[in-house]
């Protein structure tokens, strides 16, 4: 009788968002659009008034047959500096499409790009996030891949032999009014502005892909960003009830007061109308596919306001939580066509 599950069942169901989409005319969805971000962006801890120059360093750089793989040291916030793997394409135009790739939990950047923990390149299996960066590369995209805080080299010092630094480092932005999805958002829009400072990108075709918390940091950055102009969703589609409210996360995927405002459709149908596609594993056990069908509607109902429905994808494939690319890899040489 002391249990409270139901109460606190009851007490998500009392809450309406206050951003919930209910636009019913081009004119209440842009009205929508505008507060919905603003006030996203201030959940997340807001984003630094002042630009700090990108400090760009070249760090390596490898031949790897088809591409080259460069490592390329940028500074995002004052005084913080983040490593970003740069795959640049043999066979491509003079001024290329580019993807930001995220990866999600694991060693960070390494993964994505094709490498072991320890910088090694991989021989054997390829793990969830299946090389994508690697894959998009050689579809003849300029790859950046940041290494999202508290991963890989972006560590505590002191938690060097951990997994991650996700709890210190995100506990302790909390405490400071920030939140680690801010900041993790707010450095790959920095990726951005270092793609349009590339004079082979084409700056009308930069979008993203991620994976599960990069499916996180790549959706959120689309949805306050329109210079994004594609994305990518893989293995994090869903509804914060279903998904991160019921099943035990990464303390990293938490804003607070997020709930009161919109639910995690609401927030991915800010990305409307530009290119969207979703990718879903059926047996996925952290993002259930039930409620990644349901979000899916619910976005639906944006691009159908915007009669822009053939813009929105979905990847619905016999798998768990991991990458698929069976649509993804050539998904963005036909959007952008």
């Amino acid at each position: 009788m002391w249990s409270p599950d139901n109460y606190f069942k009851n007490l998500y169901g009392s809450v309406t968002p206050s951003e919930r989409f209910q636009a019913c005319s081009q004119e209440e969805w842009s009205n929508w659009n505008r507060r919905l971000r603003k006030r996203f962006v201030e959940l997340l801890g807001g984003f630094p008034s002042e630009i700090t120059d990108l400090c760009p360093v070249l760090l390596e750089s490898k031949d790897c047959d088809t591409f080259i793989r460069q490592r390329i040291q940028i500074q995002t916030y004052p005084g913080l500096y983040m490593p970003v793997y740069v795959l640049i394409p043999k066979d491509r135009r003079e001024r290329s499409g580019a993807v930001i790739a995220c990866h999600g939990h694991g060693y960070g950047s390494k993964d994505i790009v094709g490498l072991t923990i320890n910088g090694e390149e991989k021989t054997g299996d390829k793990g969830y996030q299946k090389n994508f960066a690697v894959e998009l590369v050689n579809r003849g995209y300029v790859i950046v891949a940041p290494e999202l805080l508290g991963f890989g080299d972006r560590k505590l010092i002191e938690e060097a032999q951990e997994s991650d630094s996700c709890k210190r480092l995100s506990t302790f932005l909390l405490a400071m009014g920030q939140t680690m999805a801010g900041y993790r958002v707010f450095e790959t829009l920095r990726c951005v502005d270092y793609l349009l400072k590339r004079d082979d990108v084409d700056s009308d075709r930069i979008g993203c892909m991620g994976i599960s918390g990069g499916g996180l940091v790549c959706a959120y950055a689309a949805a306050i960003d329109n210079r994004i102009s594609a994305a990518v969703v893989s293995g994090y589609t869903n509804t914060f009830q279903a998904s991160i409210l019921s099943i035990p996360h990464c303390v990293d995927n938490y804003v607070p007061g997020l709930s009161l405002v919109a639910e995690m459709p609401d927030l991915l149908g800010l990305i409307a109308p530009r290119p969207l596609l979703v990718e879903a594993g059926k047996r996925d056990p952290i993002f259930p596919v039930h409620a990644s069908l349901e979000a899916f509607e619910k976005i639906r109902s944006v691009y159908q306001l915007l009669e822009v429905e053939g813009k929105l994808e979905l990847d619905l494939f016999e798998g768990d939580h991991e990458i698929s690319g069976n649509v993804a890899y050539d998904w963005f040489r036909r959007v952008w066509a």
